[in-house]
């Protein structure tokens, strides 16, 4: 198994979970973080994009798909970005940050994993 495809999976893992929560009771996900849960549909539509884009991420961990590990590793930088973003210029709830967090925390243990690989590979010291 790659080194990085643990925490594919695991951010797959924890994709799915939260979209579950999201797509059947916001309330349960978003309460505990003074988030108030909306009443329009978006959140669920959230919630349901959530679901199928952690599979991909548990089924590409799996494969040891290593290019799709590269891009997730860009992927969840901008998204952390974007959420930052939504923060600072459109009043979003800070809360916010700390889905940031997990996503960055989630890179940076990804590219650990791409860097321990190829110095591996290299046979470079790790």
């Amino acid at each position: 198994m790659h080194p990085a495809a643990t925490s594919i999976t695991t951010f797959g893992l924890y994709a799915v979970a939260t979209g579950i929560g999201l797509t059947l009771v916001p309330e349960l996900v978003l309460s505990p973080l003074g988030i108030p849960a909306p009443t329009e549909i978006w959140i669920r539509m959230v919630g349901a994009l959530a679901v199928p884009l952690g599979y991909y991420y548990w089924v590409c961990g799996r494969a040891n798909a290593v290019a799709f590990f590269h891009a997730s590793v860009h992927g969840r930088i901008v998204f952390a970005a974007l959420l930052a973003l939504l923060v600072a210029r459109f009043a979003a709830p800070v809360q916010l940050l700390l889905f940031a967090g997990i996503d960055l925390a989630g890179a940076a243990w990804t590219a650990y994993g791409l860097r321990t690989a190829a110095r591996a590979e290299s046979g470079t010291p790790v």
